[in-house]
């Protein structure tokens, strides 16, 4: 930070500060840590000594607490793939079931933008689609933030919602589906080449629902990659210039989360018999009826506090999954 020369490159400047900043945050945790381990021996020590088993109690109790703490740093730690520590962006898309699906689809947004708010991720809105009577069809917001992809690259895949539906007149339960897709913000430094002939590019009027992320112009843009079928679309600024830039960057990003989960599937014969994840490949159930429970199919961890996880306490089930991803041994990416 001390080079003359530093500021004449901007970009690189910035994310020196950043990097220092992380750093310099990791640091003052673990010494945090450090300190509060040696102050809750100190009191079991001293408790002991002095037959009070409250203080000892206490103190085991911030101990355990600590323990949790220390997990999750120790799984922080080794989010040490390329693309790990990028931002990401974050699509949700309603499945078949009209306003029912679509309504779950807002609900998964508004989860993951509340943990997102939850943990001091920066969330900026791409694309929205809303439902003809209620909810969402599709939604992409960006996330910013260290991390961010690594911490939320296990959530793609397909969430299933089971519950007395409040657009049935007859009171029935439903059973709704909606896909997330996450993937990287890539840098500079990472080269994508992609040919204009393989290009499908659209035009149309955003639909909305309004605000502020929100246009109403014919400036949103919509890019098929045919070679792949990858679509990405972006409506968030009145510049057509500026969304068709930001969906190329989408559509570079989801080119290169092609190419690290393809790299990860061949890198071991389970991985590699698995299909793309898809309408097939279902990742958690949420059940609010006849009974409340969440439960991850592929760590099994569950919690009967499904309003919780509504509101965005996902990181039980974030951090079980990037144990299971890394303990096996497949996260090469």
């Amino acid at each position: 930070m001390n080079d003359q020369d530093l500021w004449n490159n901007p970009e690189k400047a910035q994310a020196l500060l950043r990097e220092r900043t992380h750093l310099e945050k990791n640091i003052a945790e673990i010494t945090s840590l450090e300190s509060e381990l040696s102050d809750s021996l100190d009191l079991i020590e001293m408790g002991e000594l002095e037959g009070d088993n409250d203080i000892v109690t206490e103190a085991e109790a911030s101990l355990a607490a600590l323990h949790k703490i220390c997990e999750k740093k120790q799984i922080e730690s080794l989010l040490s793939g390329e693309a790990d520590a990028n931002d990401c962006f974050l699509e949700v898309h309603a499945g078949a079931g009209g306003t029912e699906a679509q309504d779950w689809a807002e609900m998964m947004t508004r989860m993951y933008t509340r943990w997102c708010d939850g943990h001091g991720y920066k969330v900026e809105w791409i694309e929205e689609s809303s439902g003809e009577e209620a909810g969402l069809k599709s939604a992409t917001i960006k996330v910013s933030g260290h991390n961010a992809y690594g911490w939320l690259k296990t959530e793609s895949g397909i969430h299933r919602l089971v519950r007395i539906s409040p657009y049935d007149s007859n009171a029935r339960r439903h059973t709704s589906f909606s896909s997330v897709w996450v993937f990287p913000v890539i840098d500079d430094s990472i080269e994508i080449e992609i040919e204009d002939k393989d290009l499908r590019v659209d035009t149309y009027r955003a639909s909305g629902a309004g605000g502020q992320h929100v246009n109403r112009t014919d400036s949103a843009v919509r890019i098929t990659h045919e070679p792949t079928g990858i679509v990405v679309q972006c409506q968030n600024d009145r510049s057509q210039h500026r969304n068709r830039a930001t969906a190329m960057n989408m559509l570079k990003a989801r080119l290169y989360e092609r190419e690290l989960r393809l790299r990860e599937e061949a890198a071991t014969e389970i991985e590699a018999s698995k299909s793309d994840i898809g309408w097939g490949h279902q990742l958690r159930s949420y059940v609010l009826q006849p009974y409340q429970m969440v439960k991850d199919v592929r760590t099994n961890v569950e919690t009967s506090d499904t309003q919780g996880v509504l509101d965005g306490d996902l990181d039980q089930f974030l951090e079980a999954a990037l144990a299971q991803r890394l303990g096996s041994g497949t996260d090469n990416n």
